[in-house]
């Protein structure tokens, strides 16, 4: 059963991101994509993204090399949506502080795009006939997304933490199943990279991270989209916190 291209490999491969669609049809009809406009964009260009990679390693007609150049076009594609997601989560985070809120997805941006610009150098220095340079390409850029990825995420559950700021509902489930995913990737790559596992056993792992994206998913329709009557009275910091200070002497920078 959990072999490659079996019938369980294939829902879990197109499943999520068929719910993401899905998912994505619901913030429009609602019109949650005007609150959360980088969610939106991410689960649809991810969701398309994947069904590419999907019905190419479907197709007969598509090399392995071709597999693995439009894998990693995608891969590069998908990071980028990444670091603007998690942008948008550190700006409402911190969205009564416009001036560290405007830096904050600044950095963010920009040590996204450096990290994808990076990537494609790599790649374009490789020797044009080395499949193994586009698959070390696309292994080194797809860990070095999940690593930044997660240490972002774990800043930004730190910083609400310790200021006291509060990440609301739907903004916490967007954050704890990007975290989800990305540590899961993570773990799977070193028990892979440590040869834990024999080779003929490899295809568990995949099985893992695409079992995993399918609970994220279904972890950002329940907090998104499942409504409670729960009231919580917001927990801010006080006006003379440390944090407000900061964005005091932000804003008189940046004029």
């Amino acid at each position: 059963m959990l072999q490659a291209h079996s019938l369980l490999w294939h829902y879990l491969w197109i499943g999520p991101n068929a719910l993401l669609l899905i998912f994505a049809a619901i913030l429009w009809r609602r019109g949650l994509y005007r609150i959360y406009p980088s969610f939106f964009a991410f689960a649809i260009l991810s969701s398309l993204g994947e069904f590419t990679v999907y019905v190419a390693d479907l197709a007969s007609s598509v090399t392995p090399e071709v597999w693995w150049r439009v894998f990693w076009a995608v891969l590069g594609i998908e990071g980028l949506l990444k670091f603007a997601l998690i942008a948008e989560i550190f700006g409402k985070v911190v969205d009564s502080y416009s001036a560290i809120a405007k830096l904050g997805k600044f950095l963010i941006r920009a040590v996204g795009g450096a990290l994808v610009l990076a990537a494609a150098l790599l790649a374009a220095l490789a020797p044009n006939d080395s499949r193994f340079g586009i698959i070390n390409g696309a292994h080194l850029l797809q860990q070095a997304v999940y690593l930044l990825e997660t240490g972002l995420l774990a800043f930004i559950f730190v910083f609400s933490w310790y200021f006291g700021v509060r990440m609301g509902r739907p903004i916490f489930g967007i954050s704890i199943g990007l975290a989800i995913s990305a540590c899961v990737q993570l773990a799977t790559w070193a028990i892979a990279a440590n040869g834990v596992l024999p080779p003929t056993n490899r295809t568990v792992l995949d099985f893992v991270n695409m079992a995993t994206y399918n609970g994220c998913v279904l972890i950002w329709f329940y907090y998104l989209l499942v409504h409670q009557n729960i009231v919580v009275k917001p927990l801010l910091p006080p006006a003379d916190s440390n944090l407000d200070l900061w964005n005091r002497e932000l804003e008189r920078l940046l004029q």
